[in-house]
């Protein structure tokens, strides 16, 4: 059996698969008769996270291994581990001080230990080479978002994504509300009709700053470049993708969910740097309206300031009513068939571990690798619009040839920084 998203299952069956309310482990108090070697690629705070979900999603799954650039980021994550899982879980914690990697090459010599299943949670803009080596290597995998940083990223990715159906690989994305049940059960209803034919969706994203850039000053003189703009990862293009690509990425997948994943037509996008942040080259707000047939408009914004109005919502208008998800404690549909949503929310978090390790230990497949590129280039399409200022078609973007990531990558190599885009001026390839 193949699931490819949420969207593919009918509430009744995610229900029916999906693990009692609080209990995490689809295969809890199950008989394991063998362990599932669990590897980490990237142990900052959502490594650390995803590493704790995937160890609790199956009673036999165990972290025998740990990649970073940093040694201490490596034991800072596994204390952290030992610290707040419970004991029958933290007894599955087995790495042993070999079996930590460290370096830009981490990435592979953790998949070349022995694991069978690799979580990537490093900087976007180093995931198509560490998914290409893991599938190779035919490693199941769990991959967070966005999974690229450039169309050419996109594109690598794609490939890989069909080696990996090739070789019944497991590849769950880390766009975890397409795991919530509210949220499901809510798009469910959009598909069905609810709403009638979509006219306009208006997502928010509206935040502060997720790590902002330091003063140039505290850079230590001996160190590098490279070792500089990772320590800061999220203030730079070909690392983060920016704030539409990386963190408000999450409302882009929504669109996408809501438009059946099918890609638009074209965007319009403004966005620019309002709060100055010396060193970096990164946005901090945006606003992209996306077209898709039949006219209909989904709008985007995202902002990450100090100071200003939070809200992180969607509202989606049909010819029949209207959806609301975020603004109120549950998703909401007004119009001709209203409705609210009542049940119990669940971790989506976990959930997506559930499903990844309940099929590889059933010997099924999971692989949404696919939306997860593509909802990855809607995100690049709308920062092209944006950077650029010109109106973006799906085809230019997708067929983009602009390289942010460099093809070879030296601790020690000189790096500058391209000036932050400036709309009118900035070309793309």
């Amino acid at each position: 059996m193949l699931i490819t998203s949420m969207r593919d299952n009918s509430r009744r069956e995610f229900i029916k698969t999906a693990s009692a309310f609080g209990v995490p482990a689809l295969l809890k108090g199950a008989s394991v008769t063998n362990s599932i070697k669990v590897g980490i690629v990237g142990c900052g705070g959502r490594g650390t996270g995803a590493t704790a979900q995937a160890i609790k999603a199956d009673d036999g799954a165990e972290l025998v291994a740990m990649a970073d650039i940093y040694t201490e980021r490596i034991d800072e994550s596994l204390a952290s581990l030992e610290k707040f899982l419970k004991p029958e879980v933290r007894t599955r914690l087995k790495v042993e001080q070999a079996k930590k990697f460290v370096g830009l090459d981490g990435y592979q010599k953790l998949i070349d230990s022995g694991v069978d299943v690799v979580l990537l949670a490093t900087p976007p803009g180093f995931r198509p080479v560490q998914l290409r080596a893991a599938v190779e290597a035919k490693k199941h995998l769990f991959v967070e978002k966005p999974v690229a940083t450039d169309a050419v990223g996109v594109r690598h990715v794609l490939e890989t994504v069909k080696m990996a159906k090739e070789k019944n690989i497991s590849l769950m994305a880390g766009f975890c509300w397409r795991y919530a049940n509210h949220i499901v059960e809510t798009f469910d209803k959009i598909h069905a009709g609810a709403i009638g034919n979509i006219v306009s969706y208006y997502g928010t994203y509206y935040t502060s700053p997720v790590k902002p850039m330091p003063s140039a000053s505290e850079r230590p003189a001996e160190m590098s470049d490279m070792e500089w703009q990772i320590r800061n990862w999220y203030n730079f293009t070909w690392l983060c993708g920016d704030s539409l690509v990386e963190q408000a990425i999450h409302t882009v997948d929504k669109v996408a969910w809501a438009f059946n994943d099918q890609p638009p037509i074209s965007c319009v996008a403004v966005g620019g740097r309002q709060i100055p942040a010396e060193g970096g080259n990164i946005f901090d707000h945006f606003q992209v309206n996306y077209l898709y047939p039949n006219n209909a408009r989904a709008s985007v914004a995202n902002r990450q300031m100090v100071g200003c109005y939070n809200e992180n919502a969607d509202y989606i208008t049909g010819t029949k009513g209207v959806a609301t998800i975020g603004r109120g404690p549950n998703p909401r549909i007004e119009g001709e068939n209203p409705w609210s949503y009542e049940g119990q929310k669940y971790d989506m978090y976990q959930r997506e571990h559930d499903v990844l390790f309940a099929a590889i230990r059933k010997g099924q497949v999971v692989n949404n690798g696919e939306r997860l590129a593509t909802t990855t280039m809607l995100g690049i399409m709308g920062r092209m619009a944006a950077y650029t200022g010109q109106t973006i078609t799906w085809e230019q973007a997708l067929n983009s040839q602009e390289r942010l990531v460099p093809e070879k990558l030296d601790w020690n190599m000189k790096l500058d920084v391209p000036l932050t885009a400036r709309p009118g001026i900035t070309k793309f390839l």
